[in-house]
């Protein structure tokens, strides 16, 4: 059977970083607000009556699991891509659909993105269809419902958020935005355009940044040229670096006016004291936690309407995320590499002649640049005012994209300007480029607390990772600080982001 989705009036669409601004802000601000036993009682209620004073998801507790005092909870982030001109003849459905899941005693906080798309069966309405239709037939009550239902009766889910977008926009703009590793150039313009064909408008040079609200909210929210694997990974891509920014002195002289950002663009079922509570509880012992991507299945099968994943990939991504932990980058060493940091007790000794053949070749799946690369940077060497390093060694099923190289300044967070430039490169997959960046200011929050920092062929390369795979590999110079950037699924093996790191040379 299939109805056709009832008329709803606009809900406030949403997106998981404000959720995570605010439970951050609320950690933070009873933590220092704890130095007495009276005085952090006073600051909990202020809290507490802040939050009430926003807007309800009603008759949504049936659905939600409840919570044992100090245990894991899954918060579910609900979004809509419902546009103010289409009126209110188009019903909304949810155009973010974000699991976050807050388990101290797994020293990590899981964050897993749903496909919008998502084939699944809706009871009573239709059949195959897609899980963003869910919202539309039943609001909130009926995505949890459909959500327990993929992964099994009993995943657990205790509370919903949505986010109003405006929302979103003013509390980056009241942090201060932040700096974010824009993997490509992002462009759309809706001028001569007719109105029911219109995208959201967007105008974002790819390179190391500094994102603010409007331009922050276009970057996570984009999607029209790439897919919702595509979009869920910038969307935890861009969480990531502003969690990792999120300034204390901050977030504890403006918990006030955050608090109420949220209360007025949210909507949450968490209302009562009880909840808040158990909420800021859970928050102190998750905040410092690294956050893990939980990608649904490493490859979505789609025939153009619907995204599909077998049985056998849900089970694998439920137990993932539940289980999800701090872990720690894998242990098998490079070619040619010694560890310098505690994370690697040892490095395996190998014979001159053996370590010569092995770093001679290319890790599998790279290729010989040429002089392709040598011949895309030349002008842009010539306008950069530091050396430029490009690949000798790029990734065979792409390449360098059309657009030139981006050279550019960039302010640090007291004003001074630098010199930067990016290269981009495709992956050959859709919505997938990794990045070479260089620049003059020698510590951006980017490259704070690498995983571990590894001697290869002679230079001394610091490593970040996301669970055991590499997402950024950089090294310095006396005079400026260069990584090569993985794509946003982070789709290049550990090889390959070293082989690519260690082929940079210096155009002369």
């Amino acid at each position: 059977m299939s109805l056709a989705p009832p008329p709803h009036s606009p809900p406030r669409p949403g997106l998981g970083l404000l959720k995570r601004a605010a439970l951050g802000c609320l950690a933070i601000f009873v933590l220092a607000a704890a130095g007495t036993a009276t005085a952090g009682l006073l600051e909990v209620k202020s809290v507490v009556d802040i939050i009430k004073t926003g807007h309800k998801i009603k008759g949504i507790e049936s659905v939600l699991d409840d919570v044992d005092g100090g245990g894991p909870q899954t918060i579910l982030v609900l979004g809509s891509d419902h546009r103010w001109i289409d009126g209110t003849t188009n019903p909304p459905r949810s155009d973010t659909l974000m699991l976050i899941r807050l388990d101290p005693s797994k020293g990590a906080t899981a964050v897993m993105s749903l496909p919008r798309d998502l084939e699944v069966q809706i009871p009573g309405h239709c059949g195959p269809c897609k899980l963003n239709a869910a919202y539309a037939y039943g609001g909130p009550k009926l995505t949890v419902q459909v959500i327990k239902g993929l992964f099994g009766g009993s995943f657990p889910i205790n509370h919903v958020v949505n986010v109003n977008f405006d929302g979103f926009a003013r509390a980056i703009n009241y942090l201060g935005c932040f700096y974010v590793d824009v993997d490509r150039r992002y462009f759309h313009s809706n001028k001569g355009v007719p109105i029911g064909a219109r995208w959201a408008a967007i105008n974002i040079q790819p390179g190391y940044q500094r994102l603010c609200g409007n331009d922050s909210l276009a970057f996570v929210r984009y999607r029209h040229t790439d897919n919702d694997e595509v979009r869920a990974a910038r969307q935890q891509w861009y969480l990531r670096a502003a969690k990792d920014q999120l300034p204390l002195g901050d977030l504890l002289s403006s918990h006030e006016q955050l608090l109420r950002i949220f209360a007025r663009y949210t909507d949450t079922d968490v209302r009562d004291t009880d909840a808040t509570l158990k909420l800021i509880k859970l928050a102190i012992e998750s905040a410092g936690h690294p956050v893990r991507t939980i990608h649904l299945a490493e490859n979505f099968t789609t025939d153009g309407q619907f995204v599909t994943i077998s049985q056998g990939n849900l089970r694998d991504a439920r137990e993932r995320f539940l289980e999800a932990r701090a872990g720690g980058p894998p242990q098998a060493e490079p070619h040619g590499s010694t560890t310098t940091t505690s994370s690697r007790s040892h490095a395996h000794s190998r014979s001159k002649r053996h370590k010569t053949k092995r770093e001679s070749s290319l890790a599998k799946g790279l290729v010989a640049a040429g002089t392709t690369s040598e011949n895309y940077v030349a002008d842009a060497a010539s306008r950069t005012p530091f050396p430029l390093y490009y690949p000798r060694a790029v990734y065979g099923m792409g390449g360098f994209v059309s657009d030139p190289p981006r050279v550019y300044g960039i302010r640090d967070d007291e004003g001074v300007l630098h010199h930067a430039y990016r290269l981009v490169l495709s992956a050959g997959e859709v919505g997938q480029y990794y990045g070479i960046q260089g620049m003059t200011w020698m510590d951006p929050p980017v490259l704070d607390h690498p995983s571990e920092t590894r001697s290869v062929d002679g230079r001394r390369f610091e490593l970040f990772y996301d669970a055991d795979r590499l997402r950024i590999v950089a090294w310095r110079t006396t005079h400026a600080v260069y990584w090569v950037s993985n794509t946003l699924s982070e789709t290049l093996s550990n090889g390959q982001m070293l082989g690519i790191a260690r082929s940079l040379a210096h155009i002369s």
